[in-house]
């Protein structure tokens, strides 16, 4: 296995969303446009414009470059930015859902469709309605119904919607408030709109009282994921200014979630995204770091690293760069 390596370095590549369709291995990460520009808390630096899909037919193969599965001079709506997306399989077709800056600068998520897991994919005409904010995660529970988690505090503009419509300059939230979490809904059986509206997820600690926005090494940022092990689900995500993956995890899909601890330490560059699946019976993180571009945050590269749980369901932290 080529763990901790890039699985492409012709081109650069973050926010990877794995998963296994046909015993194989596709992964769905953004592309990163190589350019000379600022770093901001906005994330004006990551310029993504397109969508790339690499494959493995196994963990000793190479990965394969599928080429551009789609492009936002294809999407009316999208006016630029296309961020973290991520792709489900429905009957055959293949959903793939991505974070886009509207014509009036507002983050929405959009869905496209194609037969093929590689694309090409042809993209709704609007975004989905009620959607807001970055970074779509899509579960399919064992009943064969469909959630999305989705949000992302900053550039994401999570912060934005706290009163239910977008605010462009939101008061800033207390220290000792309770964080924000991520949006879930359960998609309708389309595939391309929302069964009733998106609603916040709470993440609590171990007493069940919510985890404080200034606790940012708990925290919600960004890149939510969910996954189920031995019947619990799973929810991972970012920890923006501390760049820990961590998680929680509940016993429903809308929660709450209890935070349990940290998947991975913190990767060279800014941000840190992952996904996490299951093949051959063993687990596997996929992640992205800046190591090939000496730590330019808008030059990632993904990589992946095993997973491994004790025996009582907690995870293992990952340190990324040990034992390479």
């Amino acid at each position: 296995m080529k763990q901790r390596v890039p699985l492409v370095t012709h081109i650069f590549t973050a926010d990877p969303s794995a998963h296994v369709f046909n015993d194989k291995i596709y992964v769905y990460p953004s592309h990163d446009l190589e350019h000379d520009g600022e770093d901001d808390d906005d994330g004006s630096e990551y310029q993504m414009e397109d969508y790339h899909v690499l494959s493995l037919d196994n963990l000793d193969a190479d990965c394969v470059d599928n080429g551009e599965a789609l492009n936002m001079k294809d999407i009316p709506w999208v006016d630029k930015q296309m961020w973290a997306p991520d792709c489900v399989c429905k009957d055959g077709k293949y959903y793939l859902y991505y974070p886009a800056r509207d014509k009036e600068g507002i983050f929405r998520i959009g869905v496209a469709v194609s037969d093929s897991p590689v694309g090409p994919f042809k993209a709704e005409p609007d975004y989905m309605a009620g959607s807001m904010s970055i970074d779509p995660c899509v579960l399919q529970d064992d009943d064969g119904r469909y959630y999305m988690y989705n949000g992302g505090l900053w550039g994401g503009q999570l912060e934005k919607w706290q009163t239910g419509s977008f605010v462009a300059n939101p008061d800033e939230i207390p220290a000792d408030a309770a964080s924000l979490g991520p949006y879930f809904a359960e998609l309708s059986d389309d595939m391309k709109s929302f069964k009733n509206p998106p609603k916040m997820v709470s993440i609590v600690d171990e007493n069940g009282e919510p985890i404080k926005a200034g606790d940012e090494d708990r925290r919600y940022f960004e890149g939510p994921w969910m996954h189920k092990y031995n019947g619990l689900y799973y929810l991972s995500y970012s920890t923006g200014t501390t760049h820990y993956i961590v998680y929680a995890t509940s016993t429903s899909p809308e929660g709450p979630f209890t935070y349990r601890g940290r998947i991975m330490e913190p990767v060279i560059g800014w941000t840190t995204h992952h996904s996490i699946i299951e093949y051959h019976g063993k687990w596997y993180l996929f992640y992205h770091d800046c190591e090939v571009s000496g730590g330019i945050n808008h030059r990632r590269c993904v990589k992946y690293t095993e997973l491994k749980y004790n025996a009582d369901g907690t995870i293992q932290t990952i340190f990324p760069y040990d034992h390479k």
